[in-house]
């Protein structure tokens, strides 16, 4: 057997993506049959005592508190970015011009104009690149995009999705710094539309195709919050809730809609799709499922089937455990990273890459557009 080649990851970011990415990396190589091997080189943040803490916690090698430094060390060969959006760029670009190749967290950019900055910089310099775009990688997602590149549903009519949460209800609630940097415009560039609605989104266009145009509505329920940062009562610039209507390329239409204002919620997020032959239904709460409905069934025994997706010829069940039992939330990331090397492998680069995470920056720059103007918005190509 051939020696394996090692991958060396260079994590920028401590915090819950850091851990996901950094969970992905340790247990790949234990599941999948890779001719690389990852190994944790070194993680940054800008906290030394925080940094050393988890780099000792998940094996890495060495840590950093610059990051320019670390993109700069000849020993790492990967740079995954998990670190707040208003970094994704600057460090995408700069880690692509020295040829490394560059993971990034979503959303890719903190709008369109920064992701195609990060797609010249990947595509200039030709790095492979990916977007940590996860739920494409729940095994019943994949399943049910099987499903429609089969042509099981026929013609597709419609698409709806929502995600809901209920953790910035309260006015007492500051914005800024650590943890709570979603809530800080200048850090997020949006709120749930950027956060949340951006993982609908893509879903949406990897199932569906692409999103023409839409039209939609957002509120900041808090106006001002306390800022961790400056210790200022100052304006809220994030949308707490958004909405939106939208048409695909191929003539089906979509509701969409994120709020962090659904009291009860902590991460509902469900999609449908419904066609001219039959429809499929996802939940995250009860992620190993797919419910399906095949209008050519037999007309008395005709209706929805839950389909536990658990046995070994279903999307990635192979790797894991016997039919039956389930897996989680964190065996999405273990995936992408499969994905992702075995795409170093085979030449067959895995999606989504930069330029898928610039066709859903493009979508959600439209979303907010639109709530401005209150009108109907094209989706630049």
């Amino acid at each position: 057997m051939a020696a394996k080649q090692d991958l060396r990851v260079g994590m920028i970011g401590t915090g819950f993506m850091g851990r996901t990415h950094s969970n992905a990396f340790r247990q790949v190589g234990a599941f999948f049959d890779l001719q690389h091997r990852p190994v944790l080189q070194a993680v940054c943040a800008r906290n030394a005592d925080a940094v050393r803490a988890f780099a000792d916690k998940w094996g890495y090698a060495s840590h950093e508190t610059d990051w320019r430094r670390m993109i700069e060390r000849p020993d790492i060969d990967v740079i995954d970015i998990a670190s707040p959006n208003d970094t994704h760029c600057e460090i995408a670009v700069a880690a692509a011009q020295v040829g490394k190749m560059v993971m990034c967290e979503k959303p890719l950019g903190r709008n369109a104009a920064e992701s195609a900055r990060m797609v010249e910089a990947v595509e200039a310099t030709r790095v492979p690149n990916m977007v940590w775009y996860n739920y494409r990688r729940v095994p019943a997602v994949t399943l049910a995009k099987q499903q429609i590149d089969e042509g099981r549903l026929g013609r597709i009519f419609h698409y709806r999705a929502k995600f809901l949460q209920d953790w910035t209800i309260s006015a007492d609630l500051p914005q800024g710094g650590t943890g709570l940097w979603r809530l800080d415009v200048g850090v997020a560039g949006s709120g749930v539309t950027g956060d949340l609605l951006a993982h609908c989104i893509d879903t949406a266009m990897w199932l569906n195709g692409g999103i023409s145009e839409v039209t939609a509505m957002t509120e900041t329920f808090v106006k001002e919050r306390m800022h961790q940062l400056t210790g200022k009562v100052e304006p809220v610039g994030i949308d707490d809730a958004s909405a939106f209507l939208a048409r695909f390329a191929n003539g089906s239409l979509a509701t969409f809609e994120a709020t962090r204002y659904a009291r009860g919620h902590k991460a509902l997020y469900t999609l449908e799709i419904n066609g001219e032959r039959g429809s499929l239904f996802w939940d995250l709460h009860d992620l190993h499922r797919l419910q399906v409905f095949d209008h050519r069934d037999e007309g008395r025994t005709r209706g929805w089937r839950n389909v536990h997706v658990t046995d070994g010829d279903h999307p990635y069940m192979k790797h894991w455990w016997v039919p039956g039992l389930q897996i989680g939330y964190e065996h999405s990331f273990i995936h992408q990273a499969a994905d992702f090397i075995a795409g170093l492998e085979n030449g067959m680069p895995a999606a989504p890459n930069f330029r898928d995470g610039l066709a859903t920056d493009r979508v959600t720059d439209a979303v907010l557009a639109s709530a401005k103007s209150r009108r109907w918005e094209q989706v630049a190509a």
